[in-house]
């Protein structure tokens, strides 16, 4: 599977395993640091508000049908489907609403965004944004 090849299948159809998950959330709270530095660079204050763009991964239609009904929830843009790269996983893509960019929030908004795809059983595979929205 290439870059998620941490995300072993356990012969029962799960795609993120309780250990994957936390690896992948303490990788998110190394990178959102690291991107947040970056924004500012580009003049992105904490008090600009910008929707961020995320990607999430699974292993089944279903799964990604019924995580973009729940991303949908939240007013979110949402879009899923096979992956271009492996026809194995599916992709969970879109646009949050606005949010302030300030480290704290994007740092939480992170942290939930890891949990919620591991209760089911997607992964969180990071964000990114436009400065220029």
């Amino acid at each position: 599977m290439g870059l998620f090849s941490f995300l072993k299948n356990n012969g029962n159809g799960q795609f993120v395993s309780a250990p994957a998950f936390e690896n992948q959330v303490a990788k998110q709270m190394q990178m959102t640091p690291l991107t947040m530095k970056e924004l500012r660079k580009l003049d992105v204050t904490e008090d600009k508000e910008l929707k961020l763009e995320y990607f999430f991964y699974t292993n089944t239609a279903q799964k990604a049908s019924v995580f973009a009904q729940e991303l949908e929830k939240l007013k979110y843009e949402v879009k899923s489907g096979q992956s271009a790269g492996d026809k194995k996983l599916f992709i969970i893509t879109g646009w949050t609403t606005k949010m302030k960019m300030d480290d704290v929030t994007v740092s939480n908004w992170t942290t939930k965004m890891c949990e919620l795809g591991f209760n089911f059983d997607c992964e969180f595979d990071g964000w990114g944004t436009t400065p220029d929205q």
